[in-house]
């Protein structure tokens, strides 16, 4: 559980007091009432700024929470049945046990938030970025998701990140191409050569049964680049190689670069 930060509750009263404009919410005295008593069923808390409030078993059942910042807040175990939530910000909050059904998440921040045993039944999440959010129910999320979300991560170079989603994907989806070419290149930015040439030849394979050309000619061609490095670098092992291992790396590399750009132009089938 993320500690609470001293003060915060009575920096939002004071805020709601009048010290700042009163842009946060629509209705001050719901802010004032669900602050004080954790009880604001069908409250217009419309853009409250409520970032790091503790909320734990709050009810907030049917409120308009449309826009609203809920930021790393605590709202574990609370009722936010029916809720509209469209476009609010729930980054890194803690939704432990809090009860979603029915609730309107269009296009709501939800990354990194917590959602374990959360109750989604209903729930409308479309357009919902929902990259790193901890304890997702598996019939949420898709094997596309999973790729984006991968994708992003390897984007940031965090490329364990991006072969823990790619491998998600590919748990929903076997025969995926995208997502096994995407963990080739992973693979191979982790220095796990033996790994990038397998998926990179398989998702040539696939490429190939799915009549995606230019999917099949990308893993081609990194697929052969690996081959090339690997015996390069045996040939150096065997001392004749001199430096044509590392010449042949920074060139793979280059691929690499190339077919994640690829990837990302790349449409689904």
């Amino acid at each position: 559980m993320r500690a609470c930060l001293p003060g915060v509750v009575a920096l939002t009263l004071l805020v709601a007091g009048g010290g700042m404009p009163a842009a946060y919410a629509e209705n001050l005295e719901h802010t004032q009432q669900l602050l004080t008593t954790k009880e604001c069923p069908g409250c217009d808390l419309n853009r409250a700024g409520l970032v790091y409030v503790q909320l734990m078993g709050a009810n907030l059942a049917a409120a308009n929470l449309i826009q609203a910042n809920f930021s790393h807040a605590n709202l574990s175990g609370a009722d936010l049945s029916q809720a509209q939530l469209n476009g609010a910000v729930l980054f890194g909050a803690d939704l432990t046990g809090a009860n979603l059904s029915g609730a309107n998440l269009q296009g709501a921040d939800l990354r990194e938030t917590i959602l374990t045993n959360a109750n989604l039944e209903g729930a409308n999440l479309d357009g919902a970025n929902l990259l790193g959010a901890v304890g997702l129910p598996s019939n949420l999320a898709t094997a596309d998701n999973y790729y984006r979300w991968g994708m992003e991560e390897a984007a940031r170079g965090n490329f364990r990140g991006a072969v823990s989603y790619y491998n998600q994907a590919l748990g929903i989806e076997s025969d995926f191409a995208h997502a096994y070419l995407a963990r080739s290149i992973a693979r191979f930015r982790l220095g796990d050569r033996a790994g990038a040439l397998e998926d990179a030849k398989y998702a040539e394979q696939l490429y190939t049964e799915q009549n995606h050309e230019r999917g099949q000619q990308i893993a081609s061609q990194f697929a052969l680049g690996i081959e090339e490095a690997e015996e390069a670098y045996a040939k150096q092992q065997r001392g004749g190689g001199g430096g044509a291992g590392g010449n042949i790396l920074n060139v793979l590399s280059g691929l690499a670069g190339f077919a994640l750009q690829a990837l990302q132009y790349m449409s689904f089938f």
